[in-house]
């Protein structure tokens, strides 16, 4: 199905999800297939562009994905679709009350450091190898790697005390700040040397639909290749 023709149609029919396997996308699968949520995953050929097309672009300006369309809102930024599946799915994955707050905070800190810098190691070490974008940089692989170990020993601190990032389930935080995790071994983040970090993956992949985001049969999947 066309692009363009899934657009046409997007205010008359359950929440569509832009996606492609990968890093940031996986917490918006992942979240969807948690929690039951009435989501069409719509796949994007990040190889032949159709994430910089003028059609896609409509929806979102930047150009990336995940991207959420649900009736008349259109939600780029995965953590914020984190946030609005749990809302919609009227879940404590999104708490309204003073946990709400926490969840916001450890959102911010993965924004700006755990998540930042694992997402570098994820692009010079996955990205550019996969999409044959040339050589990692040795230099910001050190540094990235360097940054996000000590935002680790702050995480691994925590999770030493806490069962779940904020209160006793998962919530939004777990999905944002677990994304890079399943990634580990292809590229390198340092996991031997925080158990408690350990101990928290091995929860978040006994959740439905961490493990494999990508594949939910409870929910439609539609292509470009269909007819339209």
């Amino acid at each position: 199905m066309r692009l363009n023709s899934i657009m046409e149609r997007a205010h008359d029919k359950a929440m569509i999800l832009y996606f492609a396997d990968l890093l940031y996308p996986r917490k918006a699968c992942a979240a969807a297939s948690y929690l039951g949520a009435p989501v069409t995953l719509r796949p994007i050929d990040v190889e032949q562009d159709e994430h910089k097309s003028p059609a896609f672009l409509a929806l979102n300006p930047n150009g990336l994905l995940p991207t959420l369309v649900d009736g008349p809102m259109i939600i780029w930024e995965s953590n914020a679709i984190l946030c609005h599946l749990g809302r919609k799915m009227r879940s404590d994955f999104w708490p309204t009350d003073e946990r709400q707050v926490d969840v916001i905070r450890w959102l911010s800190w993965d924004a700006a450091g755990f998540g930042r810098y694992a997402g570098e190691l994820y692009f010079q070490l996955h990205v550019l190898k996969r999409f044959n974008l040339g050589p990692a940089d040795d230099a910001a692989v050190t540094h990235a790697r360097e940054a996000f170990t000590a935002c680790a020993e702050i995480l691994d601190r925590h999770l030493a005390e806490h069962e779940w990032i904020v209160g006793t389930s998962p919530t939004a935080a777990d999905f944002a700040l677990g994304a890079p995790l399943p990634y580990a071994d292809e590229i390198g983040l340092p996991l031997a040397a925080f158990p408690s970090m350990r101990r928290w993956h091995e929860q978040m992949n006994a959740l439905p639909g961490w493990a494999s985001p990508f594949d939910m049969p409870r929910h439609t999947r539609t292509s470009k290749r269909e007819p339209s």
